[in-house]
């Protein structure tokens, strides 16, 4: 049985976003964007890196390339999808 089938509960907690080299953007708009997609990819495909039990993760690095000149909503949602990456087994972790 998959993640998303136990009804299990995830946390994920971001002490901080830092946005360099990405110009003029509405930090709020970039929160609000990156949490509503956060949400969905957690929802509809579960964390496979928290399936056995909890897990802490210092950081996440090894990311993919996110565009420097997109809007606040698209630069949340793609940033969304790299930590989820991430969450998910992609890139480097730190514990």
């Amino acid at each position: 049985m998959g993640l998303n089938e136990q009804q299990r509960t995830v946390r994920v907690d971001i002490g901080e976003l830092v946005l360099d080299g990405f110009g003029r953007v509405d930090p709020e708009r970039v929160s609000e964007a990156f949490q509503a997609e956060l949400g969905r990819l957690l929802r509809e495909r579960g964390v496979p890196l928290a399936a056995n039990g909890g897990q802490a993760l210092d950081a996440l690095a090894g990311l993919p390339p996110l565009p420097a000149t997109v809007s606040a909503r698209r630069l949340g949602q793609e940033l969304a999808r790299a930590v989820h990456t991430g969450l998910s087994g992609g890139g480097e972790v730190t514990r």
